[in-house]
């Protein structure tokens, strides 16, 4: 007798939000899905955010949406974009769900506006964070004052999807334009040519990973035109601070400002300063991000200072080396980015974990050993092989603990052995990776996994 799995989304009436467009989707895609456990998990994960982390309401006739990761109750601007991102599809027919995406771009703007080196933050602006004593400036309304680049890219790339998908303008007032003049400012100030810049970041801790060597500054970089990071998507310290998936989802996301800037308002000025960095950065990249390894050939670093010093490796979270297709950056099959793949998919990459149960990559976050299902969705996410797709599926039915729901990370060895109950980027971005085979390659959900 086959299995019977009941749905893990909470009650109608407990849910966060319900969206009709999403919900319409979940039943068509279960339809499709011929692996009932697969279904299962779809239909638990994809409306996760929706169902769990969103907060809406109205602030000054305005929509404002705060959105929480899970199980950690503060707003980080990648996580909330990441979340939101696979409900874009429906919001053209879906007008509450598309008030909800425009609360999410009014936060973020507000965030950013807050403070633009910070990565999370509060709904409450009074509340003080349990960081408080980070040798940064810390501030009421900040969790974390971790500086990340991505962290400014994600609210564009969020704010571009949904202008694209609606041709709604709404939401690029001048609280937006602010935003976007903070942000380059913010980046360039990053880029260290004649100094290192305000933001330093220093903590109190046994965890090397959260804090920022030399006086809170990093390690020296030499000024190439790349732009400084202090950490990682992870929220993990770089070693090296030119990290180089993040700065070109600096280029991506700064020529997608630039576009805003001039189809919607007209701003030449700003839209241009947008662009030559983009151009700066995106050149120092190729001049100083690819590197030669022994095995693979020419590869992208994972960070490098300038200096000709560099680090291969990948991390799970997103931008990663792995993510720089889905980013928009290159395509798939860039002869760069393809050798990069072989090297981060492989023993080569020192976080790449291989074990009885799955194989993926991990980062120093969680862990030796443990891989994140992030970088096996995200695999699936950035190939066209029908076989990795279907591999990358199988590994995250056989890895998810009976739970119904992804997880952080898991042991290579032991799938019960799983950090993060409640993290819903993970569970949204494998709801991504479903639509996107539904998109691409349907016939592979015609037969049970």
């Amino acid at each position: 007798m086959e299995q019977l799995y009941i749905t893990n989304r909470p009650a109608l009436t407990k849910r966060n939000f319900t969206s009709v467009g999403v919900n319409q989707f979940i039943e068509k895609a279960k339809a499709k899905i011929k692996d009932p456990e697969l279904a299962w998990l779809f239909e638990n994960c994809y409306p996760n955010t929706l169902d769990t982390t969103v907060d809406f309401e109205m602030i000054n006739q305005q929509p404002d949406t705060y959105v929480i990761t899970g199980d950690i109750d503060a707003m980080w601007l990648r996580d909330s974009t990441a979340q939101i991102t696979p409900y874009l599809p429906f919001v053209k027919e879906d007008e509450a769900l598309a008030q909800l995406v425009e609360g999410v771009i009014n936060r973020q703007k507000k965030c950013i506006l807050l403070d633009p080196y910070a990565n999370a933050f509060y709904k409450d602006v009074k509340k003080v964070s349990e960081w408080k004593s980070d040798l940064t400036t810390m501030q009421p309304g900040i969790h974390e004052r971790k500086w990340e680049i991505d962290s400014l890219c994600y609210p564009i790339r969020l704010a571009y999807k949904y202008w694209k998908l609606t041709s709604n303008t709404k939401v690029f007032d001048d609280q937006w334009v602010k935003t976007i003049e903070l942000t380059l400012k913010t980046f360039k100030e990053q880029q260290r040519k004649k100094e290192n810049g305000p933001y330093t970041f220093q903590r109190t801790t046994a965890w090397a990973t959260d804090g920022v060597p030399l006086g809170g500054y990093g390690y020296p970089t030499k000024p190439v035109g790349l732009i400084c990071s202090m950490f990682r998507p992870s929220d993990d310290a770089t070693i090296f601070p030119f990290l180089i998936p993040s700065n070109c989802f600096a280029v991506v996301s700064l020529r997608q400002a630039a576009e805003l800037l001039l189809k919607v308002k007209n701003n030449t000025a700003l839209a241009t300063q947008c662009i030559e960095l983009a151009n700066e950065v995106d050149k120092a990249i190729h001049k100083y991000g690819i590197v030669n390894h022994p095995e693979h050939g020419q590869v992208y670093a994972y960070e490098v200072n300038g200096f000709g010093s560099f680090n291969l490796m990948d991390d799970a979270n997103v931008p990663s080396l792995l993510s720089l297709p889905y980013l928009g950056y290159v395509k798939n099959n860039d002869p760069f980015y393809m050798n990069t793949r072989n090297l981060v998919l492989s023993p080569s990459n020192p976080f790449y974990y291989k074990g009885t149960k799955a194989e993926g990559i991990g980062g120093p976050h969680a862990g030796v050993n443990m891989i994140w299902p992030l970088s096996i969705i995200m695999r699936g996410l950035t190939t066209d092989s029908k076989t990795e797709m279907l591999y990358c599926l199988s590994m995250l039915k056989s890895t998810h603990a009976n739970t119904g729901f992804m997880h952080e990370s898991f042991h290579k060895d032991d799938a019960n052995n799983f950090t993060r109950k409640w993290f819903a980027w993970a569970n949204t971005l494998f709801g991504e990776f479903i639509q996107h085979i539904l998109n691409v390659q349907p016939s592979i959900l015609d037969h049970k996994i």
